[in-house]
């Protein structure tokens, strides 16, 4: 009863004009962002995080715009993939299989719309999942010591990079590269400059919305310069037609199983750490693949093939957010940019957010429902324009970030020094990604390392130096023993999954030829 009087609460902060409104800008704009192939959620969030700093919005107001974009970017990665076959984002992947094929049958706008309904289905009854997990996962959480923290954030470190990985030492080293970057400032235990090279600008150390914006959406503008001209611009291929968009009652009533199913994975596959949505949308997929089609229609334009991996990958984008809240630490790529917001926002996300900020945690809450039902309104009757947005060209579409990038970072900071160290780091985050480098680890080290290196130095000194006190209680050995077999088991077999979600594309692509 507690929690649904929080929720209660939740609500009446999340239907405030103020909120309403940005939770319907959110939508829109995540919509779009997630439409276009290469943005993606991570970048959308990155994007308009400075939009957010720059209107001066408050801790709530500020999540309820960022997590609508992120929840609008997952349904919106479908679009590309059922009209192109080209998944907007790598949750969206899996859509292309059946989506694509549907669409050449003319059905374009049936796709469209029962992956839609299937995404609210999966982002509904993931959020009831935060609802009643995210609190009892406090309480477990209220039994950690600085011991558990540092092998809590080890965990977070050796997961990220995702059962599908293929290349944990890339991902080892970009988590390397991220703690680096966390060190540099002024030590806060000894007051010594470190990793500053006399630079009184460095002091401080280095803001990780700075980070964030440079690596993520400057990056795209660099990489975009790179392959101007090239087959990347896909803008000038026209999608399919869309058609009817209302499907039929006793289409959507044949899918109603699969929804459920997919949405029971997809949520534990988010909730897990690295699993996350591209792999709630494979494993979504292929059990229901391996479940349902006695007939073998998956992969011709089966509709069953499209609700399954969007009511999968969208339940994982619910499931990702409650290791974020309930113990501070991602579950996903779009999740760790959401964690430096709360971070920047002095809001520190972990047990005790439940007890201090409850208004901050409940009306972000409450306003995911609303932001469902915003996004199941505009992705049926709207989804001709959303489609349109397709035709934008990338060479209109990528000054707009830069300026949303530039304006954003020095509206926050006023310093043009920030502003050069921005467009550093978009040049590392192009180099990174042309090296085939995971950025989200870089971020990760940059938000964590602090924390990390506080609760080591509390665990050593309370243990008089006594290292063994990081393996010293069960939940300490637990949590390690998790973060060991979650760094080798992608070294395994990362490349299997990997191959296997390539391999289903390429036969679905043989087929709809």
């Amino acid at each position: 009863m507690e929690t649904l009087s929080n929720l209660g609460d939740g609500f009446l902060i999340a239907m405030t004009w103020q909120n309403l409104f940005l939770a319907l800008m959110g939508c829109f704009l995540g919509t779009i962002m997630g439409a276009l192939p290469g943005l993606g959620p991570s970048n959308g969030v990155a994007i308009l995080i400075p939009l957010a700093f720059t209107l001066g919005l408050g801790a709530t107001p500020s999540l309820i715009l960022l997590t609508s974009v992120y929840y609008g970017a997952m349904y919106g990665g479908r679009i590309s993939s059922i009209l192109l076959n080209i998944p907007g984002d790598e949750p969206a992947m899996m859509t292309c299989l059946d989506g694509y094929p549907m669409a050449q049958k003319g059905r374009a706008g049936e796709a469209l719309a029962l992956s839609g309904v299937a995404s609210f289905v999966g982002a509904f009854f993931a959020t009831w999942g935060l609802v009643l997990l995210a609190p009892q996962l406090v309480k477990v959480a209220l039994l950690f010591g600085p011991a558990e923290y540092f092998a809590l954030f080890t965990l977070a470190f050796a997961t990220l990079g995702g059962i599908a990985a293929t290349n944990q030492a890339k991902s080892a080293f970009a988590a390397a590269l991220g703690l680096g970057l966390a060190m540099v400032g002024v030590d806060t235990q000894t007051g010594v400059p470190r990793l500053t090279f006399g630079e009184v600008h460095l002091y401080d150390g280095i803001d990780f919305l700075i980070a964030i914006v440079g690596l993520f959406a400057l990056s795209e503008v660099f990489v975009f310069l790179e392959h101007r001209g090239t087959d990347r611009d896909i803008s000038t291929k026209p999608p399919t037609e869309v058609g009817k968009i209302i499907p039929s009652w006793s289409l959507i009533r044949s899918c109603i199983p699969t929804m459920g199913r997919t949405t029971v994975l997809g949520f534990i596959a988010g909730v897990l750490p690295g699993a996350g949505a591209s792999l709630g949308s494979f494993i979504s997929y292929s059990m229901e693949k391996r479940l349902v089609d006695k007939d073998k229609t998956f992969g011709t334009g089966d509709p069953r093939g499209v609700a399954a991996p969007e009511a999968g990958n969208n339940a994982a984008a619910g499931g990702a957010l409650v290791p974020m809240l309930a113990l501070g630490v991602p579950g996903s790529g779009t999740t760790a940019v959401l964690l430096a917001v709360l971070l920047a926002l002095n809001i520190t996300p972990g047990p005790l957010l439940f007890t201090q900020n409850p208004d901050v945690v409940w009306g972000l809450i409450a306003a995911l429902f609303i932001g469902n039902f915003m996004l199941l309104a505009m992705n049926i009757p709207m989804v001709g324009l959303f489609t349109r947005v397709l035709l934008v060209p990338p060479r209109i579409l990528m000054p707009i970030v830069a300026m949303i990038s530039f304006v954003g970072i020095y509206g926050i900071s006023g310093s043009p020094f920030e502003l050069l160290m921005m467009v550093g780091f978009g040049v590392m985050g192009w180099v990174l990604r042309k090296l085939d480098v995971p950025l989200v680890p870089v971020i990760l080290g940059t938000l964590l390392g602090n924390e990390m290196e506080v609760n080591f130095r509390r665990a050593v000194e309370i243990s008089n130096g006594d290292y063994s006190v990081l393996i010293g209680s069960p939940l300490a050995i637990g949590l390690w023993t998790v973060a060991i077999v979650g760094f080798i088991l992608p070294i395994v077999i990362g490349g299997r999954i990997k191959r296997r979600m390539h391999m289903s594309r390429d036969e679905e692509g043989s087929i709809s030829d």
